[in-house]
């Protein structure tokens, strides 16, 4: 097997030491997606509000690989489960946790995983190719939040609420992530 592809942020940050990196990584991926959670837009007829925590989850995969995304937005969901208001719209605790929109922070987790190991064999560095990894993301997103969301509302009432009417916004995040990550790889080089 060949060894994997430098991330974006090792590249950027190589002569720091790696424990302290990865930390501080982390905690900066989480806050990312803890800012990008209070741009929320409610929407009346879902339980599943627009906002940019996608985008975000998006970009920490991709930049932090999938161990480091993946331990971001385990930090992320875990700060927002002890009761710190990181979640959309500054809700926070077991209880939104576990609600109608838990299976989507659940979704970003292994999201960022993903999207990471994807980033990891290089997929996120061309306009070619990265749209696939940031793809992947977001049917992993909406598979876990869609359904979770089903045993509250029913798996049609799912489908209907918890992703048709976010399609065009996270299609919009999905082309944007996959124009910053290549334009980013350039700048760095």
């Amino acid at each position: 097997m060949t060894p994997l592809a430098p991330t974006l942020t090792t590249r950027l940050l190589p002569s720091v030491d790696q424990k302290l990196r990865d930390l501080l990584l982390v905690v900066a991926g989480a806050l990312l997606v803890a800012i990008l959670a209070q741009v929320r837009i409610p929407l009346p007829f879902t339980p599943v509000p627009l906002t940019g925590q996608t985008f975000a989850v998006l970009l920490v995969g991709a930049a932090l690989g999938s161990k480091r995304g993946f331990a971001s937005l385990g930090l992320y969901t875990g700060l927002g489960l002890v009761g710190l208001p990181v979640f959309a719209g500054g809700a926070s605790g077991p209880g939104y946790a576990l609600g109608p929109t838990g299976g989507y922070l659940f979704g970003f987790i292994l999201s960022a995983y993903l999207i990471g190991l994807l980033a990891e064999r290089g997929l996120e560095r061309d306009i070619r190719t990265s749209l696939l990894p940031f793809a992947v993301g977001t049917v992993i997103i909406y598979a876990l939040g869609a359904g979770w969301l089903a045993f509250f509302i029913g798996p049609q009432t799912a489908i209907v609420k918890g992703v048709l009417p976010f399609l065009p916004g996270d299609l919009l995040k999905l082309v944007l992530a996959a124009l910053a990550l290549p334009a980013a790889w350039r700048l760095s080089r």
